[in-house]
Order: structure tokens, then sequence, then C-alpha cells
């Protein structure tokens, strides 16, 4: 594919630059960075999801630098954390230990540790409030954390995983201990065929638009029968990093919020009907995009003739980086590759 050159483009290119600035100036009040994190805090775990990157501050100054566009954010983001040396690996993250605010299973009515709703859109009227345009924010704040102090504080068990009793039932195959270290797809190219780590990174950081696409494809028919949500929960999780490896030291570093889902399927099994899981887990509070990365994650594992089944088009389709970019490179001068198709229209026409 051939470009060309465009004469006279730096001086246009940077006056185009400098325009961006015009659609951020439409008004005297600005948006602060905090406000950006604590008030849309959804679209920034999602920036962070898809950028692999968790920090939720620079995520709302990309959102804020690139007018809120999701793909600008994550190219920002990922370009930023590329710059980042890597100085340590956390220890592996057990999230039974989760400290929970939301969980819920679609599977089972009654589960151990309970059902807990917290915080969803799922079940609001889905109509604009328009007493948001005239909200205070500072009363909004005091009466949250008024409400909050006034409550006793009960005391916080780690809940088991819903899977756990299918697998001692046998209904579901435990895995079996793995101490290989992932496949890092940030350090390493992606090949096929690829092992679970793999693609579970990939999914995760894949956008969330393509991959909730191909789930909600699997529903319609173009995959495995309809999967169930065998437990969702959102929550905290502790972070640790090995400190005098030879004594078995670790210090705590900090806490991340991340969505993890288990869906329920049918596996391939010759001699007996058995269960098999597809797994999703993404930064913060994406609950869609965990569902659509489990139900990917079991149709990959299951392969088949749907696209959602084929690895190479799931895994190298769904980059927001690549995606956009290569679309965005439509945008470049094709002059030439143009030129040559119009001479070879021009010449079947006599």
């Amino acid at each position: 594919m051939a470009y060309v050159a465009v004469s006279g483009g730096k001086e246009a290119i940077e006056e185009s630059i400098r325009l961006l600035d015009y659609y951020r100036s439409g008004t005297n009040k600005d948006i602060e960075i905090e406000a950006i994190e604590n008030k849309l805090s959804l679209l920034v775990d999602r920036v962070m999801s898809e950028a692999g990157l968790y920090a939720k501050t620079y995520a709302a100054l990309a959102l804020k630098q690139c007018e809120g566009s999701p793909e600008e954010a994550v190219f920002l983001l990922r370009a930023f954390r590329s710059t980042l040396t890597r100085n340590y690996y956390t220890e592996v993250v057990n999230t039974e230990d989760m400290r929970i605010v939301r969980r819920i299973s679609a599977a089972f009515k009654d589960i151990t540790g309970g059902q807990i709703l917290g915080a969803t859109y799922d079940y609001t009227h889905r109509l604009i409030n328009f007493d948001l345009d005239q909200e205070n924010a500072a009363e909004l704040k005091e009466h949250m954390h008024n409400m909050l102090t006034s409550q006793t504080a009960e005391e916080i068990h780690p809940c088991p995983r819903v899977s756990d009793a299918l697998k001692k039932e046998g209904i579901i195959d435990s895995c079996e201990e793995n101490n290989q270290p992932p496949h890092d797809v940030t350090m390493n190219m992606l090949e096929f065929p690829s092992d679970r780590s793999a693609r579970l990174q990939t999914l995760t950081r894949a956008d969330t638009g393509f991959i909730s696409g191909l789930a909600y494809s699997v529903l319609r028919g173009f995959g495995q029968v309809h999967p169930t949500v065998g437990e969702l929960r959102c929550g905290y999780v502790e972070l640790y990093v090995p400190y005098l490896s030879e004594i078995g030291e670790s210090i705590y570093i900090g806490e991340i919020m991340m969505t993890e889902v288990e869906c329920f399927n049918s596996a391939d099994d010759k001699d007996q009907l058995k269960l098999a899981v597809g797994y999703g887990a993404v930064f913060g509070r994406n609950e869609n995009k965990a569902i659509s990365m489990s139900v990917i994650d079991r149709e990959l594992d299951a392969g088949g003739p749907h696209p959602t089944q084929n690895e190479e088009f799931v895994l190298m389709h769904g980059d927001s980086l690549e995606m956009n970019g290569f679309i965005s490179h439509l945008k470049l001068p094709h002059y030439v590759t143009f030129q040559s198709k119009l001479d070879a229209v021009r010449k079947t026409r006599g």
C-alpha cells in the first residue's frame, strides 16, 4: 500500500491540533479530573480495562484530553503505560478473599454467603432524572457520608465460589494446578493456537462493544446453547508483592476493584453430561464486559464453525487500538493506490 506526503501539510496539521481546543472551550466551566474520576467512574473503569493499566486519575485525565472518546483515551493510557518500568510482579490474587460490594447468581436462588445486589442500574426505570441538572454535589456527598457513617459496620466474611459446590459433586471439572507463568501479551506476540492465559488477557483488553456484540451473537444462535451466569462478583482485592522471598514474606501495596464472572454451559464429554465454565475478569465495574468475556472464553474453548469460536477472528479484531488505528488509516492519503484503481476501471471501459 502506497502513501504520499501532502505538500504544505505541516502548518495545516498544527492548526488542526490547535482547533481541537476550540471544541473544549465552549463553556467557562471546567471539568475537574476528580469529578471525571468519581462521577464518570464506569467510563473510567472501561478505559482502564482496555488500556491494561489500573490508574483512575490518569484515565480521567486522558478522557478530558480527548473530549471523552474511549478509544482515544485508551490510546493515550496505553502509550503512557509503555513508558513505565515494570519493577515487580504481584502475587496471584485469590478472588475468594474479595471484599465484595456486589454478588449475584442467576443459577441458584440461595447461595452460601447470600446474594448481594449492591449498586446496579438493572432495577432502575431508565428514565432521565431532570433534577440532576440542579444537583448540589457537596450536599450529595455529605448526605451519603452521613448515611454510611450512621450504619453499624458488619464483619465481612469471604464468600466461596458458587462453582465450588458443583466441583465437589463432579458436575464441573476442577482445573489442575499450574505453576507456569502466564503468557504476557504485552511483552510477547500473540501466537495461535494460544493458551488460555493469553486468550483471557486479550479479551479483558478488548473493546467492550466488540466483545459484547460477539456474546450477543452467541445468544442469538451463532454459538453454543444459552449460558447461565453462575456467579457475578464485584469488589476489592488486595495486592501483594514478594519481599524476602526466601522466607516467604510479602508486602501489601494496595487494592483494586474488579468484576469477575463465571458462566455455566454444557461441556463436550462423551461419557457423561457435564457443565463447563467460562471465565471473565475486568478492572472496575463493568459487568456486561465481564459476562461477555466469560461467554466468549467458553466459545473459544469449545471451538466450532461460528465466528465466536474462531480464535484468530476473535482475538485479532477486538483490540481497541488496532481496530480504531486501522480504520483511521483510511483517512490518510491513498492517492497512488486509488489512481491505479481508476486506471484499471477506465481500461475496462474501452
